[in-house]
């Protein structure tokens, strides 16, 4: 047997290092993504199956999945999880709605449209914990406009602050959120609404196409890509913010706008319990990671029929 010649060894070695050098390249952004991404949430998972209580220094034991058996026959959660379909729902879709109309506004040319988009996109740049602030503001009548604006309208008997009537105080936090978010899907599907090619409009013109065969046949096909992605990103996004639910009503009143993450929030930051919120946490992951599934799903499906 023929012994291994050096050459052939460091030709071996060479070709090792080359096969490795874009790993290598990208192990310092990969360590980084394990370490700030990876670790919590192996870390989150581990709590809910163990017995965290920051009160209790004796606490920290395995339980297994007594959270989860009590999460089964908690009425507060399940009751938070109707909310947080009633919030993700109402917001998505009235965000996707006034977003799709900016859009549609903001793509004809007119004077002073950089203004107006600028206008337009304001509220993104706004913090959410001021804006959850200022409309908490608004929404009082000893401060606010907006009730006064309702009394005058006819729609309010008298002026009062919405967040604290139970069969109204979720609108609250909806109104700011879609404030908040419409600059998502206006900037995402006015720069959708730029790709697409001016001449299928004025083909489609000479055909004798109107404004709304045009819109459909036309707009929209080219947009569905867009909006799909847009509409499962806002969706995954809105279910896990809680941020103007707890600035604007903390939940209430009577758990009114208590949603899953705002329930999460109480049970860790508040109750100090970190096992029980990993677990309603872990719930609200498989749900989300589920309805994901079903978007890409059906988005594939749509595509194969197409």
């Amino acid at each position: 047997m023929r012994a291994a010649h050096p050459d052939d060894r460091r030709s071996f070695l060479q070709r090792l290092a080359q096969a490795s050098e874009p790993y290598l390249y990208s192990a310092p952004a990969l360590c980084l993504i394990l370490t700030v991404m990876l670790a919590p949430l192996v870390l989150g998972i581990s709590y809910a199956f163990r017995d965290v209580q920051l009160l209790n220094p004796f606490s920290g034991g395995f339980v297994g999945l007594e959270h989860f058996r009590a999460l089964g026959q908690d009425q507060a959660f399940f009751r938070a999880l109707k909310n947080t379909l009633w919030w993700t729902g109402a917001s998505v879709i009235l965000q996707f709605i006034f977003g799709l109309i900016l859009a549609l506004l903001l793509d004809k040319p007119f004077y002073g449209r950089g203004i107006a988009q600028a206008l337009v996109f304001l509220p993104w740049a706004v913090p959410t914990f001021l804006a959850g602030l200022n409309w908490a503001w608004m929404f009082n009548p000893v401060i606010g406009p907006i009730p006064h604006w309702l009394f005058a309208l006819g729609l309010m008997s008298e002026p009062r602050n919405i967040l604290s009537d139970p069969q109204l105080a979720m609108w609250g936090p909806i109104i700011a959120n879609v404030w908040w978010g419409i600059p998502f899907f206006a900037i995402t599907l006015l720069a959708a609404l730029q790709a697409i090619p001016r001449d299928l409009y004025e083909a489609a013109s000479i055909d004798g196409a109107g404004p709304v065969k045009r819109f459909t046949s036309i707009t929209l096909p080219f947009l569905a890509p867009t909006i799909a992605i847009t509409v499962l990103l806002r969706t995954v996004w809105i279910a896990n913010f809680a941020d103007l639910i707890v600035v604007m009503t903390n939940g209430g009143p009577a758990d009114r706008t208590q949603i899953v993450a705002s329930y999460i929030f109480t049970q860790a930051f508040k109750r100090l319990d970190f096992g029980y919120a990993s677990a309603v946490a872990l719930a609200l992951l498989a749900l989300l990671l589920v309805y994901s599934l079903l978007i890409v799903l059906l988005r594939q499906s749509l595509l194969k029929k197409g």
